[in-house]
């Protein structure tokens, strides 16, 4: 077997000891190549150690090239491994070990693509130069958005990695909510009747706007307890317009999920939506900056081979 590995920053080749293992796996014809592959003939899996970020940046190529990939949960949040049922690196060597004996637990997920959209209306003091600048669409994995959510995914990744592995989100939340203000934002999302066209579901002034592949961001918050990585669908959840003390004395019922029962809370599902704000603004994506307003978001059915734990049937929860 021919297994490319890609390491997360800072992570150490000594990561790999218990996946190439021969006495472990019981491979011992097994070839390792650090980086990802030039072609889909040159492997047989990708394994990634690191986090959401990580496996951010690598998306479109792990797109492209439609071999089983693994991920090994090294980084500083590690939703989308959660989101797989890989909680701890013991359960992706698990997963690897039977991967390596019978190849039958690969599973095909959906994930997100982010397009910047072009502006309806000119915008004053924005250049069509800058806009053409923007990149045509990337994918995601997890969670997109904007609002108060980007200010806190922006300070935390300032810090340290241990802090951010032990708390970076909410410990940023008072800073990035000092200067905050709601943003006037109209969310369009298309409707079950099969057309296509995109009706309005939000006009006015949101706190967060997200969009999720998976339930969770942040480091295990769940913004969107109810999506599945393989429905073909976007979960949206529009935080509505609240007071800052409100705001901080409901966070903490976004860990489980309870935050659906507000109601400045909207939540709802969609194949498609179309993101404009007043004036251009940050749209990150599992906790990386991705383009600016206004956008269009989408799921790409089935687009990526994944590497679960045996008899693992459903890849979120």
């Amino acid at each position: 077997m021919r297994v490319a590995a890609t390491l997360g920053l800072g992570l150490s080749t000594r990561l790999l000891r218990p996946f190439a293992c021969n006495s472990f796996t019981g491979n011992q014809d097994a070839s390792w190549k650090l980086g990802l592959p030039a072609s889909s003939s040159d492997a047989d899996a990708i394994l990634i150690f690191g986090g959401d970020g990580t496996i951010h940046s690598h998306l479109a190529q792990l797109r492209e090239l439609q071999l089983p990939v693994l991920v090994v949960p090294c980084g500083s949040g590690n939703d989308f491994a959660r989101a797989l049922q890989l909680r701890h690196v013991r359960d992706s060597i698990e997963a690897w070990q039977h991967f390596c004996s019978h190849q039958d637990n690969v599973r095909q997920i959906d994930l997100g693509v982010i397009s910047h959209a072009p502006q309806r209306d000119a915008v004053a003091g924005i250049s069509t130069s800058s806009l053409a600048a923007e990149p045509r669409s990337e994918y995601f994995c997890c969670v997109g958005g904007v609002g108060l959510d980007v200010e806190i995914a922006r300070r935390a990744n300032r810090l340290p990695r241990w802090i951010r592995r032990h708390g970076g989100y909410p410990l940023s939340l008072l800073p990035a909510l000092a200067r905050f203000e709601p943003l006037a934002v109209t969310v369009q999302a298309s409707q079950s009747d099969g057309l296509g066209a995109l009706a309005t579901r939000h006009p006015g002034p949101a706190i967060v706007v997200a969009f999720a592949n998976a339930p969770a961001y942040g480091g295990g918050i769940k913004i969107a307890p109810h999506a599945q990585l393989d429905d073909g669908k976007l979960d949206i959840c529009v935080v509505g317009n609240m007071s800052k003390a409100r705001l901080l004395r409901l966070f903490p019922s976004v860990y489980s999920g309870r935050h659906l029962g507000i109601p400045e809370v909207e939540y709802f599902q969609a194949e498609r939506l179309r993101l404009e704000t007043e004036w251009p603004t940050d749209v990150y994506a599992d906790g990386e900056y991705v383009c600016r307003t206004p956008v269009e978001v989408s799921v790409q059915h089935a687009a990526l081979r994944v590497i679960v734990r045996r008899g693992t049937s459903k890849v979120s929860v």
